[in-house]
């Protein structure tokens, strides 16, 4: 391609790449408000199976803010009792642990301790800062649950607009990046996208990740990663894709390159990264382990604490919800298994369709690939711009500068305009769209958690648990423009449409969902 050529493209590509962009938030703000009104109607026209909601007793450890303005306090007022009344209500299922925490500035029970600190942090955060004004109005209560669907809902709009920019760098075809990203917007899991849960901090947090790992930032990705640990528990998994990288560029570096002292660099540095990721979930559990554990008699001590690797988390899902392999195969829990067959059944098939249409890429975990597919994948490698046979005589120092530099590189050219779908000459992948190998890591995630989800977890949260794994939308939206797949387009939209109405109307009202 001449010089005057590729210009050309990227002038063609750009503004359709921003009218995409525009496209995929407004896609984002139309969702979050089409919840959001959802689910005003059904709390107007049904009576909450459960009224406990509002239920708000005195904090076991008062502090100086709630002692001058919480509402749960005696003799305190609002000017719109009713409004905050309603906001108050809204807050059910975990969204009550999540205010408690925030509203406590304190883990009071063992339980609460399953709901990771990330987002009553910045509940709390926000209700003494931006929304304080409000607290004489509504009361702190119904403050910290306005601050809370305002968090969710301005972070799921930003994680949208990441996650095109990510798909558009995977798939190199920004159209099926664009309906993948639409249907994200709709997903079936979108009530919780809109409540106050952890989902949109989380997705945020990984596709921002996932988009700087990608795009050669690996710093920023190692804090959004470590972050989204603080979210979710399963933020941790996000570690995969650093251990996924390191393997095949130790691989390179050990047998292609041979060189043994890149290849300790590699490893060290993947290990790290994986060690930052992992710290702060882990030293939460310490923090559990301090306030429950520390200090108390061997015989007041809970059985956790008491265990050689004392795991405060995979206690309380035990202890508290019966999680744990093959617990939940009972008889009576078919229909929630029936609830959570969609998202399954989807991930399962995404995964089966790769296997089958890359199995030499599948089955070797991408060792099988060609140098030249290899080279153009996100994940794997970032030196295509070096020929090989020059690689294997660098040093290492000149190795991680050239390294270095490309990323620069890269991370300047994603900001002028995403590589969507400049034609790029002897690229295999830019073709192939969901087949890529730069696909082949998030298969890999998402095959873990769909097990997981259906042996180890309740299997109806598996609808918002793998709601934010990329190849579910990336696989739909390769179906909807195959050839002879027009139902599956029909069925998958009907089925986010349906789960969207059910979801608003029995979630809002305090009914099981998932």
């Amino acid at each position: 391609m001449t010089t005057t050529t590729a210009t050309a493209a990227t002038a063609t590509a750009f503004p359709t790449n921003q009218q995409h962009k525009t496209l995929v938030l407004k896609s984002a703000i139309l969702s979050r408000l089409l919840l959001l009104t959802l689910i005003l109607i059904w709390r107007s026209l049904l009576t909450p199976y459960d009224t406990s909601a509002p239920l708000n007793p005195n904090c076991l450890k008062i502090t100086k803010h709630q002692d001058s303005n919480s509402d749960s306090l005696p003799n305190t007022t609002v000017l719109f009792p009713k409004l905050a009344s309603a906001i108050e209500n809204g807050i059910v299922w975990d969204s009550v642990y999540f205010v408690r925490i925030a509203q406590c500035a304190a883990y009071e029970y063992e339980q609460s301790y399953a709901f990771l600190p990330l987002l009553p942090l910045f509940i709390s955060f926000l209700s003494h800062t931006v929304f304080a004004p409000l607290v004489p109005l509504f009361g702190y209560r119904a403050v910290l649950g306005l601050s809370g669907y305002f968090i969710n809902n301005v972070a799921f709009v930003i994680a949208a607009f990441y996650f095109y920019k990510l798909s558009v760098i995977i798939l190199r075809d920004s159209e099926l990046a664009l309906r993948a990203s639409i249907l994200f917007c709709f997903n079936p899991a979108s009530i919780f996208y809109s409540s106050i849960y952890s989902e949109s901090l989380y997705a945020l947090l990984s596709f921002g990740g996932l988009y700087y790992l990608v795009t050669g930032g690996n710093t920023v990705a190692v804090v959004s990663f470590a972050l989204s640990g603080c979210a979710r528990s399963n933020g941790v998994l996000n570690a995969g894709y650093f251990c996924f990288q390191t393997m095949h560029r130790a691989y390179d570096a050990l047998f292609l390159k041979k060189r043994t002292f890149l290849t300790i660099q590699v490893l060290t540095a993947g290990a790290l990264r994986c060690i930052c990721i992992f710290t702060p979930f882990f030293a939460f559990q310490a923090y559990g382990y301090y306030n429950i554990c520390l200090g108390r008699d061997l015989h007041e001590m809970r059985p956790w604490c008491k265990a050689r690797v004392p795991l405060l988390y995979n206690f309380i899902q035990s202890h508290y919800w019966g999680v744990g392999f093959l617990r939940y195969f009972q008889l009576k829990q078919l229909p929630n298994f029936l609830l959570a067959s969609p998202i399954l059944s989807l991930a399962v098939c995404s995964i089966i369709y790769y296997a089958k249409s890359r199995p030499e890429i599948f089955f070797s975990l991408g060792f099988q690939a060609s140098i030249e597919e290899k080279n153009s994948s996100a994940l794997l490698f970032s030196l295509d711009s070096v020929p090989r046979s020059n690689i294997a005589h660098l040093p290492e120092k000149s190795y991680s500068k050239i390294q270095e530099n490309h990323n620069l590189r890269q991370r300047k050219q994603m900001n002028r305009v995403d590589p969507v779908a400049l034609p790029i000459e002897n690229d295999p992948s830019a073709k192939l769209g969901y087949l890529s190998i730069s696909v082949l890591p998030f298969i890999l995630q998402l095959g873990f958690m769909a097990a997981t989800a259906f042996f180890v977890m309740h299997v109806q949260v598996a609808t918002r648990f793998l709601s934010a794994s990329p190849p579910l939308y990336w696989f739909a939206s390769h179906l909807m423009v195959h050839p002879g797949s027009k139902r599956w387009a029909y069925l998958i939209w009907a089925y986010s449409a349906a789960y969207i109405l059910l979801g608003s109307l029995l979630f809002s009202n305090f009914y099981p969902f998932t």
